[in-house]
């Protein structure tokens, strides 16, 4: 069973506990502790190199398009900053490092910055040792300190000298450059590096990069953004869509050892109403969301509801060699999740530029008034039981895989000023652990849990607007760092407490 009616009955079985909930109003905080978790289950916390690494015009780095898109164009960022600095993680990993072993978490999931190794993205273009020696210091300070280092390949920074070469992600040519940049990876801190994940947030690269332009490289139709200049929304998503699959594909075909994953990014999609037309219109969401990246790795097809809806033959089609090649490249799957909303049936639209869900559904974080609770970023909708119906779904409808929740948190304001209690973001932990850890029950096979984000970063389009961090960085004084009143909790809630 396929299509419409798998996804139906898929979202029956997990969709009445979280009606449950919303019914009876804002649950209480659970009482929880470490000891409710396997005692193998890892904890840690994730970066990414744009966000974090800053030292970006420093020893042969090459640029990427975010380096483009945040320098050349800083009216696209929100407080008109970029990525140069960052953080500064690049020259105090030591420090990030040190803060990880000291609140206890066992694991560290960064991104390695493909233009920092491969400064023209390709391997004619050279490889730089420096960026190959800065990544070895990093996961050697890492095992020092009994952390285990999880290895993200991509996470939306493609070289700009792949995308003047051929448009990068939009050309095919980018399937074999990616392959040869991930063989590199492989090669070099594959001895160390036991768990990979090839890409980050597929639907986030199309449909942000693509289809809105608010993120690197900021195509799309002018219709949709006026600031866009270039591209199309109703055709290049699926086209970036096809070739980072192939990409991840090709990838995970070069490499023979090691644990491979990718880690998907979906919202929890809810019926506006107990219709059968809104539970139909949530299914339709799950496939343009999550499903559109999982499916083809289980099936090695598109979801149905995609082939169905996105009209004109501007949905790629794979192979019967690329099918092939998709058909169970993973060893487990990442789950990156922040936020549920309600998903409404409505009459189709002409204008199919959506990469969310179909034209013929809306979706909204008010439901008769009432909104879902927000965090500082207007798309952060919290609802925490939301991440245990992902989890849930993902177990019941892709053959039960390993997964682990390589994102979840929550942002805050930035003030302009040091501010370290944040217990928002630590009510916010306590639910989505809970929920997390009611899925295991459940029979879901989840062996681990990443917060993002180790410190305070370079959020994309908004800049330094936003905090999602546990530690505090102070921006304005040499990136000083400060535990939050999370990461406190953390420090304390991770204390081994068995045999006690």
């Amino acid at each position: 069973m396929r299509g419409k009616y798998l996804s139906s009955l898929v979202l029956l079985i997990v969709l009445a506990a979280s009606n449950e909930v919303l019914a009876k109003g804002k649950t209480p905080t659970p009482i929880i502790s470490r000891n409710i978790f396997p005692k193998d289950f890892i904890f840690g916390c994730a970066t990414s190199a744009y966000q974090i690494e800053g030292a970006a015009h420093k020893d042969g780095r090459g640029p990427s398009i975010w380096d483009t898109f945040s320098e050349k164009y800083p009216e696209r960022i929100r407080d008109g900053s970029n990525g140069s600095v960052a953080a500064d993680s690049y020259h105090l990993y030591k420090e990030d490092v040190a803060l990880l072993h000291e609140m206890g978490f066992s694991a560290y999931r960064f991104s390695i910055s493909w233009s920092r190794i491969l400064p023209r993205g390709d391997l004619k273009g050279g490889i730089n040792q420096a960026g190959i020696d800065y990544y070895n210091k990093l996961i050697n300070e890492l095992l020092s300190k009994g952390i285990q280092p999880f290895a993200t390949i991509f996470h939306w920074d493609t070289p700009q000298g792949l995308e003047d070469a051929y448009g990068g992600f939009r050309d095919e040519r980018i399937v074999n450059d990616f392959r040869d940049y991930a063989d590199l990876c492989f090669k070099h801190f594959g001895d160390r590096v036991k768990h990979w994940m090839t890409l980050n947030e597929q639907l986030t690269v199309v449909r942000q990069g693509y289809m809105n332009g608010v993120h690197a490289p900021g195509r799309c139709s002018n219709f949709t953004n006026p600031q866009c200049t270039a591209g199309d929304g109703g055709i290049e998503p699926y086209i970036v869509g096809h070739n980072l699959l192939l990409s991840h594909g090709a990838a995970v075909k070069a490499i023979q050892k090691g644990q491979i994953g990718t880690a998907i990014v979906s919202g929890w999609h809810m019926p506006y109403e107990e219709t059968a037309a809104d539970k139909l219109a949530v299914a339709r969401a799950m496939a343009f969301s999550f499903d559109y990246f999982m499916e083809p790795l289980v099936t090695g097809q598109y979801p149905r509801d995609m082939v169905k809806h996105v009209k004109g033959g501007r949905l790629p089609t794979f192979t019967p060699e690329q099918s092939k090649m998709l058909i169970g490249s993973y060893d487990f799957v990442g789950v990156n999740y922040y936020f549920s909303i309600y998903t409404k049936d409505v009459p189709c639209t002409n204008k199919d530029v959506t990469l969310f869900t179909d034209p013929c559904a809306n979706l909204t974080g008010v439901r008769k008034g009432v909104s879902l609770p927000t965090a500082a970023s207007d798309w952060l909708y919290i609802h925490p039981q939301g991440i245990r119906e992902l989890i849930l779904y993902v177990k019941y409808k892709f053959k039960d895989p390993i997964m682990y929740i390589t994102e979840n948190g929550r942002d805050e304001f930035n003030h302009g000023e040091i501010r370290l209690h944040d217990e928002e973001r630590i009510e916010y932990y306590k639910h989505h652990l809970w929920m997390v850890r009611e899925a295991i029950a459940l029979g879901a096979h989840v062996k681990g849990y990443f917060a993002w984000s180790l410190v305070d970063n370079f959020e994309w389009e908004v800049g330094y607007a936003v905090r999602f961090g546990l530690v505090f960085v102070d921006f304005n004084d040499g990136c000083k760092r400060y535990l939050k009143d999370s990461a406190k909790w953390f420090k304390s809630w991770l204390k081994p407490k068995y045999g006690n």
